[in-house]
């Protein structure tokens, strides 16, 4: 079973607009609301590949509530969510089909207390005992220390278990001094982390402060992976127009589900590039294009730097 952890769970819902325009009354042609959260599209993608999938995290209020029952009313991951008090947050996401953008919003999470965040650990540390890996991903909402990913990493090490941790700003730079087996920064959160914007250089400095392979994400650039095995760029064949929410928790799931399954390291990039580029041409996030999807695999070029 892979484990995948959403502190901070989300509503997604995803407007289509044929042009977004400021200061402009819209004519949404299409609406989609799904579960969400950045270890819950790692998820769903998981489960897509046909990998058994535990999800954990928070979940509260009537939002928590839709996102709990759209999970229950599809096959797919495990829901392992821990209840809170507070209202899970929303996101909005409003799709461009002109321009072939996103726009998203993204509203705060709930204020977690030490008893609810307590009871987190102990929900975690029982799931550990059946994982075959886990994914640490997202922000942190209110109330949970900065330092828990740290916390989280070194419980999943101590328990011999493989981790990904896909976050930013102090709660990554706490947890890659935890050592954790795989990092996935995007180039943003790379160079807030390094303080570099020279991908190569940027990519070998976050795994000299502790991750023992980083992945970062460039957008339709592709890849980027320091490993102990070897050095690796790895491309589309094109950049792809659509909603690219979600794009990089697909190349998550694609990292992931790789590692469990022994494949060397350039299969693994190639499908996580095949993911994420199948997932922009996808309506929602946490879903791919299966099609497109099985025809970027053969496409997807990956070259040793």
């Amino acid at each position: 079973m892979i484990l995948t952890v959403t502190l901070n769970t989300a509503l997604d819902i995803t407007y289509r607009v044929r042009s977004l325009r400021p200061r402009a009354s819209h004519r949404v042609s299409q609406v989609t609301e799904r579960p969400g959260g950045k270890g819950v599209n790692v998820a769903r993608v998981l489960a897509a590949l046909g990998h058994e999938v535990t999800l954990t995290g928070f979940a509260g209020g009537p939002t928590g509530e839709l996102l709990r029952e759209a999970l229950a009313g599809t096959p797919g991951p495990v829901d392992a969510l821990v209840p809170i008090a507070g209202a899970t947050r929303r996101t909005v996401a409003v799709v461009d089909e002109t321009a072939g953008d996103t726009t998203q919003l993204n509203e705060p999470g709930p204020q977690i207390t030490p008893g609810e965040w307590g009871a987190f650990l102990d929900r975690y540390d029982d799931l550990l005992s059946g994982a075959s890996a886990v994914a640490l991903c997202g922000s942190l909402p209110p109330g949970v220390p900065v330092g828990a990913y740290a916390k989280l990493v070194r419980a999943a090490r101590s328990a011999g278990i493989p981790v990904l941790l896909d976050t930013s700003g102090e709660p990554l730079r706490r947890g890659v001094a935890a050592r954790p087996d795989i990092i996935k920064p995007n180039a943003d959160e790379l160079a807030e982390l390094t303080g570099s914007h020279e991908p190569l250089r940027a990519t070998q400095d976050a795994r000299r402060r502790g991750a023992h392979a980083v992945v970062a994400s460039f957008g339709a650039d592709g890849l980027l992976a320091v490993t102990a095995d070897g050095r690796w760029r790895a491309v589309p064949p094109a950049p792809e127009l659509g909603n690219p929410t979600g794009a990089g928790d697909s190349a998550v799931a694609g990292l992931l589900s790789g590692l469990v399954e022994h494949l060397p390291w350039p299969d693994r990039l190639i499908r996580a590039v095949a993911l994420s580029a199948a997932t922009v041409r996808a309506p929602a996030a946490g879903e791919f294009d299966p099609a497109a999807y099985e025809k970027l695999l053969a496409r997807v070029s990956v070259t040793a730097v």
